[in-house]
């Protein structure tokens, strides 16, 4: 299954090689009680998926779930949303983090608690902090899935071409900025992104303990407002605006295809640092002609790394469904999260196993022995403080907090005042939590 750790990092969440074989979805057997699974992954991805369905199929003969590709997330939503509660509805349906709030308050799911009461299922070997990113008051709501996490990742030959350490486990801003420093005395040129998006903010933010909105993070009780115009949000801001005035940042923007920019500028040698989901390791490790260095995200001097935010995507459950159809889309959630399929999941797409027993299976073993950068997202996760901060914020207005912080750090790049700047994000933010919370009449 497993033989050698190139297929594991040839793979990611986006651009991936031919690696995993196409599967074949069969129609739905008459027989069988049919489950429609509606998930927004593509290519690679979608062939991952695809094959646990597949697996599941076969193995049993009572249920046939049945995949179906509704769009990226923020398509299949709307979708889900436009039939939530009525028979048009999908059995399960696959959907971002960042939707966490606007589903488990729409009235249109059953909570993943529920399944877990009613069928006695233990989720002792579902990593902890995955779980409590979908749990709230308590209730878990939906089952982890497809999890990841920022890193930060670097050219250790263009480091050692400079005369620079590599970085630590845990690196400051001070020693990431020292090394970009370097980096462009030897080559004349900026080698560190520090990319403009919002889910970057947010994450150096949980990273020094900090939350983004009041009321506990939004579990407590309904966030009220923004609450990152603060030290730690000037931490980061300063940060940015350092490596700016100095000439060694690389400016990417904020557009649709900035990611992809930034992706492609390491991996062709461009830049020599920059943050990024622990899921795009594979395609890195495929297109990159150079060693690379992978760390836990950056945190400011004298503060201690709290950790990171789950991010990814979860699976849930349609309200209103029969009881043949629950217990049906159940035994499909407890085959994809067991302890092999999660292994193979991740070997196939380079996303977190979120089932612990995975990381003692053969192959992941061998995967982490004969290529040992992958360890690093995991640790990291392993070594997250659970509270507050590293739970993630529970708002619905997530998306537009997105592109305010967004646009206070690209404002700063281009030389605007750091407290201006972060003071308009948090009140515009808190606006847009006020609009959202009446118009859920919250």
């Amino acid at each position: 299954m497993f033989k050698n750790v190139a297929k594991y990092v040839a793979l990611t969440t986006i651009g991936l090689s031919a690696v995993v074989p196409m599967v074949q979805v069969h129609a739905a057997d008459s027989k069988r009680q049919n489950i429609v699974f509606w998930h927004s992954m593509t290519g690679q991805n979608q062939q991952a998926i695809e094959r646990i369905v597949n697996d599941f199929n076969a193995s049993q003969t009572k249920y046939q779930v049945t995949p179906e590709f509704q769009g990226q997330y923020v398509e299949a939503l709307p979708k889900f949303l436009s039939v939530g509660g009525t028979s048009k509805a999908p059995d399960l349906f696959q959907s971002n983090e960042i939707s966490t709030k606007q589903l488990s308050t729409s009235g249109m799911i059953e909570p993943m608690q529920t399944l877990i009461k009613k069928y006695k299922y233990s989720t002792k070997n579902l990593r902890k902090n995955i779980l409590n990113y979908y749990t709230i008051n308590g209730k878990l709501y939906s089952m982890p899935f497809n999890s990841s996490a920022p890193v930060l990742y670097y050219n250790k030959d263009a480091f050692k071409a400079a005369g620079i350490d590599d970085l630590p486990t845990s690196p400051t801003y001070e020693q990431v900025t020292a090394a970009a420093k370097k980096l462009k005395e030897k080559t004349g040129s900026a080698k560190l992104s520090i990319l403009p998006y919002g889910w970057t903010f947010e994450e150096l933010l949980a990273n020094q303990n900090q939350t983004l909105v009041n009321n506990g993070n939004g579990r407590k009780k309904t966030a009220t407002k923004a609450t990152f115009n603060n030290k730690a949000g000037k931490n980061i801001m300063n940060w940015i605006k350092t490596n700016a005035s100095a000439g060694t940042l690389v400016d990417y923007g904020t557009g649709a295809n900035a990611g992809d920019t930034e992706l492609s500028a390491f991996t062709s040698g461009q830049i020599d640092m920059f943050m990024n989901s622990s899921a795009s390791l594979g395609n890195i490790k495929k297109n990159a002609k150079f060693n690379i260095g992978v760390t836990y995200l950056p945190r400011p001097e004298g503060t201690k790394a709290n950790g990171v935010v789950i991010g990814g995507a979860s699976i849930w459950m349609s309200k209103g469904k029969s009881t043949k159809v629950q217990k049906g889309a159940f035994e499909f959630l407890k085959f994809a999260t067991s302890a092999k399929e999660q292994a193979q999941w991740s070997i196939d797409t380079g996303y977190f196993a979120v089932n612990t027993k995975s990381y003692d299976t053969k192959q992941l073993k061998d995967a982490f022995k004969e290529t040992p950068i992958l360890a690093a997202p995991v640790n990291q996760l392993k070594d997250t403080k659970i509270n507050a901060a590293s739970k993630g914020a529970l708002i619905t207005a997530m998306p537009k907090e997105r592109v305010n912080t967004q646009n206070a750090m690209e404002n700063v790049i281009n030389g605007k005042d750091v407290d201006s700047e972060l003071s308009k994000a948090e009140k515009q933010t808190t606006s847009d939590i006020k609009q959202a919370n009446e118009q859920a009449g919250e």
